[in-house]
């Protein structure tokens, strides 16, 4: 049994305000679904994140200015499509680098490295399936090998300013001085841009959200019942903030057998699921002076709704 997982559901459930952490929906199917909402035409951050990665390589890799080979990072690498072309302009350039793709899901790992093995048969890659931490800390800190991190796909976004704060002080400390980061960032813009990503009208993103109750029934032989329930979220341009919820619609008792829990829920009520943050470029820039890193760059989409900006520690 996921322990930790298991805590959270107990914290998250019997909570005033009921809450689940968005970082359990990459469960192999969720992980799945998210490579639905990826092509989604709404979702405008793949092909934003996409495009930056394709048309601006060689400046991206101009400014890493690494004079010995170097490992690429990548926390959260899913199915590496993000980071595919810049793999590619650095493997034809024979630029002596591994790739080190790190991610919770195996099944995403093998995915990845099937692709990998198939369209760059040279590249030399070191897979790594756990938590970034553990993975960094006992094989990338102190030594002489420089490291570029990739945290993309506006993975940030889905934390409160706190955590983030938190969690880029933790990359920090698990690299090494003159090692970088380059991190991926959705801009504010237009809030109809974004509401529409988020609350698509495919029902995906619903699927998404949904698919954490049914992995815990999987999980934890819970008896939730998705058709008793729904999806709602919203974007506060003012903040920045999209928040995502799961909403029951009725009363409704649920046990979780393996927790030996029972939860009410009244019609309406809410499960708080995710935060997906949106910054300008100062609050970028901030976010990086507070975490101990120096901005190199900002390589921004021909649109500016995204950018993956470069920093140093």
């Amino acid at each position: 049994m996921n322990t930790i997982f298991a805590q959270d559901i107990i914290d998250g459930l019997t909570s005033e305000e009921k809450h689940l952490s968005s970082k359990y929906f990459y469960d192999d199917t969720g992980s799945r679904i998210f490579q639905e909402i990826m092509a989604m035409p709404e979702y405008y951050l793949t092909n934003s994140e996409y495009e930056i990665l394709s048309m601006q390589t060689s400046k991206i890799v101009d400014a890493l200015a690494f004079n010995k080979p170097f490992n690429i990072i990548e926390l959260g690498a899913g199915d590496g499509i993000k980071t595919f072309n810049l793999l590619e302009y650095l493997t034809q350039k024979k630029i002596d680098f591994t790739y080190v793709p790190i991610d919770i899901s195996e099944e995403a790992i093998e995915m990845l490295l099937d692709k990998l093995n198939e369209k760059l048969p040279s590249l030399k890659v070191a897979p790594k399936v756990g938590d970034y931490f553990t993975i960094l800390k006992e094989n990338f800190t102190n030594t002489s090998t420089p490291n570029l991190l990739l945290f993309l796909g506006s993975n940030i976004g889905n934390y409160p300013h706190d955590n983030a704060l938190e969690l880029i002080k933790l990359f920090n400390q698990s690299i090494n001085v003159g090692d970088k980061l380059l991190i991926g960032i959705d801009l504010k813009k237009n809030p109809n841009t974004i509401h529409q990503a988020y609350f698509d009208p495919h029902g995906i993103t619903k699927r998404f959200n949904l698919n954490l109750l049914q992995r815990i029934n999987r999980e934890f032989d819970a008896n939730f019942n998705i058709n008793h329930f729904d999806f709602y979220c919203y974007y506060n341009p003012q903040n920045g903030e999209v928040r995502s919820y799961i909403i029951s619609l009725k009363k409704q008792l649920i046990h979780i057998k393996k927790l030996d829990l029972q939860i009410e829920f009244d019609y309406d009520e809410l499960i708080w699921t995710e935060l997906s943050k949106k910054y300008d470029l100062n609050g970028i820039n901030q976010l990086a002076h507070d975490t101990g890193f120096k901005v190199l760059d900002h390589f921004l989409d021909c649109k500016h709704y995204f950018t993956d900006s470069l920093w140093k520690k």
